[in-house]
């Protein structure tokens, strides 16, 4: 929902803008507001950072009409997810239509060239998209991917090698600009006496179609696309009169052959300038993106060249921060809402992924580059849904290698200062020129020759969630109540901890034991982080270990900050509810509603006040809005006389015990949907018994495929096995990270995330854990 939809209705026809004179018009008849109305995204605030350049719109107005533009833009995670999703209603047609109408002489040049681009995957509808997909999928599965490893190695080296006794290089010019599009060329099957020619003609495509050329301009881009165009139909027929060669283009001539309804002649020509581009482009510009960042920030840098297993992870949370693919484009084919902003039929649409990836309600400290996030892979600089980018695991594959060689041949490269410039585009960005310097003498290999060879190769796919863990020490051990100690955590090297919100947790790494303990500090430490450990005599063990052995000076390793548990912060009043070690989470958000100036009660229930923690300081900080309930007082925490009357202006936050949560969910049912907030700590009844389990099988409308899910396999496991990303986090039904949208079908409900209403509806699942309660379920993937 926008700020303006939350608003009282002020202006003709409901909008929250007023009208006058000076005011530009939406399509829709709304005034358009004094920030839209000035957005351009050819202007230097978006061509040098476009999530920043984006900020108010993520938090005033993330749904807006830009009338320079033409375009309805939109900035938040869920609303462009959400259009990934519906591409029946959200169209990806105008995807590489040019944003800047081409002049008549532009037109008459590409028309001498006989230029014919036609639809690709990137542009076409359903049901050709999924069909065409299919035929193409096999060159980009992992294992064919692996093949491609080797030589993407030695063009690395070979540049590598042609540059590391310089000590200085501009890195766009010696490395990332040429080795991607070598790499494209050779996985098409292209020949080598044409690549260097589709080099000189790649760039022009990419000005043609997102930038914003003058009518010079667009006569001189126009001839290189048609060149472009044209050698590349010759480049492809010289392949057709050559069948047997090696490459994904070898591939699609014989599928021409053997589906020529399918794979058309035009589509081939299409495919083999857009794959080009595609495939040269975004690699690049991602790779450059992520050496400036990286390098940007020594201490990163230092850091993964000391731990080269986090390389995976460090590029994907690149692609997060500062992605190559800024933006995308679709059109409305219906009247249909995004954001609460209702975008009408042939509404043109610009996703802004870039501002998307620094969404806070996503990404935790989402400006931060945080080389240990754990769900950066959620990024959406790929796309999302069936027109996610097939190359993707290349380009990672390319960028690891770029990464991996340079961390160990060239571990004291610094960056020079210069300023960055970039080609004006809406969707694409990387620097123009990227310089760097390094001191020679100092290269390892010139002490161990065997440095240069030396390399650490890592699995094709998606970095695992499992495998991003930082180091931290333990600062301070102290009871905070009976059973109960409080942790503080501090960076290795003296350094800032990340960022975190009310509501954030961290998975604390204790041999092969993980457990999820919520931060429970002061939100404004920047050195410290904080959780506080119960001990549980009928627990795993990892509780107890750390109440009998944790010291101060140990190190541990830890996963996140994360949050599944976020405060909304808007509401008018809070009811903040705790039982026994619940308190952990709620004590932030307490912290926080208090700094905001907000109205909320607190309530904590425990055994005895000698049991529950943190009495001292809730005491001292929320002693107006708290109330104790220690049992062994005989005081009882009556909810349903707490929760008789609902509120419609009211939230309700909890953590505690199962019985705790399971009482306030009933006790909340007659409160509005959506006011009831809980945490749970156990996924009791979450998990599946292959023994007592059926099989039963999917039905996936967006991919087209079906599936079978067998007794001792999740929905969530079938799901990737079938190379269908679904993000996951906890895989205990515990955090919703992995909610699918259920078309049809009963589901057997096992998560602790929904609302009775919810499960209720039968319109959603967790696929880590729930399954179908029949034998068919279909689900919009």
């Amino acid at each position: 929902m926008t700020s303006a939809t939350r608003r009282t209705d002020t202006g003709a026809g409901g909008c929250p803008f007023n009208a006058s004179a000076e005011r530009p018009m939406a399509p829709t008849g709304c005034p358009v507001s004094p920030r839209a109305a000035a957005f351009d995204p050819f202007e230097r605030p978006y061509q040098l950072d476009p999530a920043e350049a984006l900020r108010w719109s993520r938090e005033q107005e993330p749904v807006f009409y830009s009338p320079r533009l033409g375009y309805w833009v939109v900035s938040r995670y869920d609303d462009i997810k959400a259009i990934f999703r519906d591409n029946l209603t959200f169209s990806p047609s105008i995807a590489l239509e040019k944003i800047t109408p081409a002049s008549a002489a532009a037109q008459a040049v590409l028309e001498r060239y006989d230029y014919g681009m036609n639809r690709t995957l990137v542009n076409e509808d359903e049901p050709a998209h999924m069909a065409r997909r299919r035929e193409l999928l096999e060159a980009f599965t992992p294992e064919a991917l692996e093949a491609h490893a080797p030589m993407v190695r030695r063009l690395v080296r070979d540049k590598l090698d042609a540059i590391v006794d310089c000590g200085r290089a501009d890195l766009v010019a010696e490395m990332f600009w040429e080795v991607p599009l070598t790499v494209a060329l050779h996985f098409l099957g292209v020949p080598e006496e044409d690549m260097e020619q589709l080099r000189r003609f790649s760039v022009a495509h990419t000005l043609n179609t997102w930038g914003r050329p003058s009518p010079a301009q667009q006569v001189e881009v126009a001839e290189g696309v048609g060149k472009f165009w044209q050698y590349a139909g010759q480049v492809l027929k010289k392949m057709q009169d050559q069948p047997h060669g090696h490459g994904w283009m070898y591939d699609m001539i014989a599928k021409n052959r053997q589906k020529p309804d399918v794979v058309t002649d035009n589509y081939l020509h299409s495919m083999m300038m857009a794959i080009i581009v595609a495939a040269h482009e975004t690699t690049a510009l991602a790779t450059a993106n992520a050496f400036r960042q990286l390098l940007s920030r020594p201490a990163v840098w230092a850091e993964l060249c000391a731990n080269p297993e986090l390389i995976p992870a460090a590029a994907e949370e690149c692609l997060r921060h500062s992605g190559s693919v800024v933006a995308w484009r679709r059109i409305a084919i219906r009247d249909a809402e995004v954001g609460g902003v209702t975008i009408p039929e042939g509404g043109r649409i610009l996703m802004v992924t870039a501002s998307a990836n620094h969404d806070p309600a996503h990404f935790e400290n989402p400006d931060e580059l945080d080389i240990y996030r754990d769900n950066a892979v959620d990024h959406l600089t790929f796309g999302y849904g069936s027109h996610q980018c097939m190359g993707k695991n290349l380009g990672r594959m390319e960028m690891r290698i770029f990464l991996e060689e340079f961390t160990r041949r060239l571990p004291h490269l610094e960056l020079e200062e210069q300023e960055f410039t970039f080609l004006p585009n809406t969707s694409f960005r990387g620097p123009e020129a990227l310089w760097v310097r390094w001191e020679p003498t100092m290269n390892p290999e010139r002490r161990d020759p065997a440095v240069r060879s030396a390399q650490r190769d890592f699995p094709v796919g998606a970095p695992s969630r499992q495998d991003i863990a930082r180091e931290m020490v333990v600062a301070k051990v102290q009871a905070t109540a009976e059973g109960v100690l409080q942790i503080a955590l501090e960076d290795p090297h003296g350094g800032r901890v990340p960022d975190w919100s009310p509501g954030s947790h961290v998975d604390l790494i204790v041999g092969d034991y993980v457990r999820k303990y919520s931060l429970c500090g002061e939100l404004d430490d920047p050195y410290w982080l904080q959780i506080a450990v119960l001990r549980e005599p009928q627990g795993r063990g990892g509780s107890a270990w750390i109440h009998e052995h944790l010291e101060p000076g140990q190190t541990l390793r830890l996963r996140g900050p994360k949050n599944h548990f976020r405060l909304d912060e808007s509401a008018p009043h809070y009811v903040l509810i705790a039982g026994g070690i619940g308190i952990t989470p709620i004590i932030a958000m307490a912290d926080r509603l208090k700094r905001l100036g907000k109205s909320y009660a607190l309530h904590y229930a425990g055994r005895s006040r000698a049991s529950m923690a943190f009495i001292e300081r809730l005491e001292r900080d929320h002693g107006e809005a708290l109330r104790l309930y220690p049992k062994a007082e005989g005081a009882r925490l009556d909810l349903a006389g707490l929760l008789a009357e609902p509120h419609e202006a009211t939230l309700l936050y909890a953590c505690g015990p199962e019985r705790l949560l399971t009482a306030l969910e009933s006790s909340a049912a007659h409160w509005p949907d959506g006011s009831l907030h809980v945490e749970h700590f156990s996924s009791e009844g979450t998990l599946f018994d292959p023994a007592t389990e059926h099989a039963f099988e999917v039905q996936l409308t967006d991919s087209e495929l079906t599936l079978s899910v067998p007794p001792d396999r999740t929905l969530l496991q079938s799901l990737r096995a079938a190379g269908v990303d679904v993000p996951s986090d906890c895989e205990e039904g515990l955090c919703g990270s992995c909610q699918v949208e259920v078309v049809e079908g009963e589901v057997d409900h096992r998560d602790k995330v929904l609302t009775a209403a919810e499960r209720a509806g039968q319109d959603r699942l967790m696929s880590c854990c729930s399954r179908a309660k029949g034998k068919k379920l279909v689900l919009a993937l």
